[in-house]
């Protein structure tokens, strides 16, 4: 328990100590970290130099890099989606509020630091026993007391008390132990804050993820319909030879499979279509089927417009670390807990507290208010620990473990903030060049299927030259179909790994 002295003094006294109102602030001191970072992209990655090299290279590593908002997709209807979500979405409105309890956290914190003021006011109907300690005085006077069992029953006669005043203190912040807990608090809003920031990043990039996905989805359909329809007219073309007795039979009915195949890839693809939409509705916080005819699809041509492809020109990585948010959260993290280390030292030594009450006492109603009445008193209290079975100094080891811990989780942010990024630049970097030698296939594809048809109409070969070469364009325009849809997801990757910032844009080809 710690030992509590109070004394008076005298008005200069006084002023003298709260001249101590600025004392110094015991504990660490917070440092900013300087994650380790490499000087460019093109010395430090993951993937193969021959990979990420080329294109990494073929920009200064001075580069700057893009940040702002969704836009740089050029998709209006995902921007209407992503304005959405941040107003709707139920992740995004549980952050808000742990943010705002921070922000009141803080001023709780902050409240320490200026006197506490209390006024109190009370009427009490009250008895004194006639054996307790008020008539040990009448006691020990014993016979010079004259009417003493009169003057005992006087005074146990049941009286009202009437009491009003105020109360204020003021603890002198010698140690920083206010100004430390302040610096906690508002290290911890700063936490806040930037899980806020990484929480719209994580929905947004989850709601654009699905997005690109289900407008993949959707390409393989206009895909899947075109190629039906097309495989129906082929259909009719050789049932009409077979009819003409120029081919077998056989071949009408291997041109019927293969329709059958096509017709059963649409409820796969429907399913999966309506899949995505539900995801996104979710996301939203809206009932499912309210945004189906946003995210209907609206394009008619079967292939459909390939991504613009962005050049990978990424700059300082220091600079994106210091944009994404989780690194930032990480950070004033340690900030909080280098703080509270500070919190727990002040604990150690004395507390100097400036009071003081002012108020009026009375016996009955009629002198209430009288100046007479009036009782007050000032001055400073001194609280010194002395002994708490090693619990102040406990706390103080605990506080520096946490400090350590945060420290430690601090690296490992920024270490997977690199690995992270590295990651979905490998990624796209790979679907890209996977892209483009499938853009090369399908053209390919559509040459083999040309002249495999023109072979078959001028009977120099049978219908299953012709019949694989359509299985393989098909293929073809599939799988360019879900490479689309991957660059535009893998993209989104990376825009969620810079925290943010996509690289400048460039109207490239798809096969480019």
């Amino acid at each position: 328990m710690p030992l509590t002295f109070h004394f008076t003094c005298n008005a200069a006294a006084a002023a003298a100590l709260a001249l101590l109102v600025g004392g110094c602030a015991v504990g660490p001191d917070h440092k900013p970290s300087e994650p380790r970072t490499p000087a460019d992209w093109s010395s430090w990655h993951g993937g193969s130099p021959t990979l990420l090299g080329a294109e990494r290279s073929a920009a200064p590593a001075t580069a700057s890099i893009t940040s702002g908002d969704w836009k740089a997709f050029n998709d209006p209807v995902l921007d209407r989606l992503q304005a959405m979500v941040l107003t709707a979405n139920p992740d995004l409105q549980t952050a808000a509020l742990r943010f705002t309890q921070s922000r009141v956290q803080r001023a709780t914190a902050a409240a320490q630091r200026g006197p506490q003021v209390n006024a109190s006011a009370g009427v009490t109907r009250q008895r004194q026993s006639e054996s307790g300690a008020a008539t040990r005085m009448i006691d020990a006077l014993g016979s010079s007391v004259a009417n003493k069992d009169q003057l005992i029953r006087t005074l146990s006669e049941p009286y009202n008390l009437y009491q009003a005043g105020f109360d204020a203190s003021w603890e002198i912040d010698l140690w920083g132990r206010v100004r430390r807990a302040m610096e906690a608090a508002d290290a911890d809003t700063a936490a806040s804050a930037a899980m806020l920031e990484q929480a719209k990043l994580s929905v947004q990039a989850e709601l654009a993820r699905t997005y690109f996905e289900l407008r993949g989805m959707q390409r393989e359909l206009r895909i899947a319909r075109a190629d039906i329809a097309a495989a129906a007219e082929s259909l009719e073309l050789v049932q009409a030879r077979a009819d003409g007795g120029l081919v077998t039979d056989l071949d009408p009915v291997r041109q019927r499979t293969l329709l059958a195949e096509l017709r059963a890839r649409i409820p796969s693809l429907l399913q999966q279509e309506a899949d995505a939409m539900n995801r996104i509705t979710l996301l939203i916080g809206a009932p499912p089927g309210r945004l189906n005819t946003e995210l209907a699809d609206a394009t008619t041509d079967s292939a459909g417009d390939a991504p613009p492809l962005p050049d990978l020109a990424l700059g300082l990585p220091a600079d994106l670390a210091r944009r994404r948010p989780d690194i930032a959260a990480a950070e004033a993290q340690l900030h909080a807990a280098t703080a509270r280390v500070g919190v727990a030292v002040a604990d150690l030594y004395p507390r100097v507290t400036l009071g003081a009450s002012f108020g009026y006492e009375s016996v009955g109603s009629e002198r209430f208010g009288d100046w007479g009445s009036r009782q007050w008193h000032v001055g400073p209290s001194l609280s010194l620990p002395i002994f708490d079975n090693g619990r102040r100094r406990s706390t103080v080891d605990l506080r520096e473990l946490q400090q350590q811990e945060a420290a430690v989780a601090f690296q490992q942010t920024v270490l997977k903030a690199w690995h992270e990024i590295d990651t979905a630049l490998n990624a796209y970097s790979a679907e890209r060049q996977r892209h483009a030698e499938l853009v090369e296939r399908e053209r390919q594809s559509r040459d083999a299927l040309t002249l495999a048809h023109a072979r078959y109409a001028n009977g120099l070969t049978d219908f299953s030259v012709e019949l694989d070469a359509r299985r393989a364009l098909l293929q073809a325009r599939r799988d360019q179909a879900q490479s689309t849809s991957r660059l535009s997801v893998n993209l989104v990757g990376i825009y969620k790994a810079l925290a943010g910032g996509v690289p400048p844009m460039k109207e490239l080809s798809a096969g480019s």
